[in-house]
């Protein structure tokens, strides 16, 4: 009994469902054939706004490597659009810039020519080239202050230098070279020495240099240079100034003596060794001192062995033992 009712009520909800069904395709077959309402149109149109403001839309392009986990996005680039042309040209100039860049830093036409020095008089040219090491090097490479700073402690004998670089190729060098006071002569070696104490190995010949031979060796400088590039000094100021001084005043043919205990002096050829210290100062003094002993020991017939005027309110001589 519960199952007939079952079925009846189904079989009514089909009907009902077919019912629905037929009554949609009926309504749209009515809807097909009815007029078109006609459209009228209207004599004001509103203007489109400008599309000028809206934002640009960027392509992206994304590049997927082998490697795992690296994803790499490139922004596209685009020739159209209202900025096209000067995008172009822009990228046109780039490719140029490069070109250039490229044909420069390989090009022949920049590469170091013959180097060109000035103001040497006693160190050759070629040392110079040798030193600085920049044969076929490119002219944008070179740097004049490293160059400079490369000339000053290869060759101490130089007391300036300088360096400039020129389009396409040129390297122009002037140096200035320290100029020999005094010629050092101690165990068994020389080296020259310039104004402000500096020394340095001699080439060549000089003028008018004073020779002083050392029996030991100078006592230290105190003070350093304040050029870090200069060499420190091997002997004072103060001592190349007494050595300038007394140098003149030595008996002809004799060479001057250094002792650091004693200074400098000469080996008279009376038969004494006479010092005067290592003081500029009161130099003249000294000078006239000894020479008042001079005639002293003259007078008395005295052959001393040591004369002192180091201290001229002090001399002294002494007699061989």
């Amino acid at each position: 009994m519960r199952e007939s009712a079952e079925r009846s009520r189904a079989a009514l909800v089909r009907r009902r469902r077919k019912q629905h069904a037929t009554k949609r395709l009926t309504d749209s077959a009515v809807l097909a054939t009815r007029p078109v309402t006609p459209i009228t149109a209207r004599t004001s149109v509103m203007p489109l706004a400008p599309q000028k403001d809206r934002p640009a839309v960027r392509r992206r392009n994304d590049a997927a490597w082998s490697l795992p986990g690296i994803e790499v996005r490139m922004p596209a680039i685009s020739f159209s659009g209202p900025g096209a042309k000067w995008r172009f040209v822009s990228f046109g100039l780039s490719l140029l810039l490069g070109a250039s860049l490229y044909l420069t830093g390989t090009s022949s036409t920049f590469r170091e020519g013959a180097l060109q020095v000035s103001g040497n008089q006693r160190i050759a040219a070629e040392e110079i080239d040798a030193a600085l090491g920049i044969g076929n090097s490119q002219i944008f490479t070179l740097i004049p202050a490293e160059l400079e700073k490369r000339l000053r402690l290869n060759f101490p004998e130089l007391l300036a230098a300088r360096v400039t670089v020129g389009l396409p190729n040129q390297v122009y060098v002037e140096v200035t070279e320290r100029t020999p006071i005094v010629v050092w002569n101690q165990d068994g070696g020389y080296t020259w020495i310039d104004e402000s104490g500096v020394a340095f190995r001699p080439r060549g010949t000089a003028e008018n240099i004073i020779a002083v031979q050392a029996q030991n060796a100078p006592n230290p400088v105190a003070t350093a240079a304040s050029d870090p590039l200069t060499p420190l000094p091997f002997i004072s100021a103060d001592l190349v100034a007494a050595i300038k001084t007394l140098g003149p005043q030595a008996p002809a043919g004799t060479a001057l003596i250094y002792d650091a205990r004693y200074g400098l002096g000469w080996a008279d050829n009376r038969g004494w060794r006479v010092f005067f210290g290592d003081q500029a100062r009161d130099m003249t003094l000294k000078l006239r001192v000894y020479d008042s002993m001079v005639q002293m020991v003259g007078a008395k017939a005295i052959r001393p062995e040591f004369i002192s005027v180091q201290y001229p309110s002090a001399p002294y001589y002494r007699m061989s033992q």
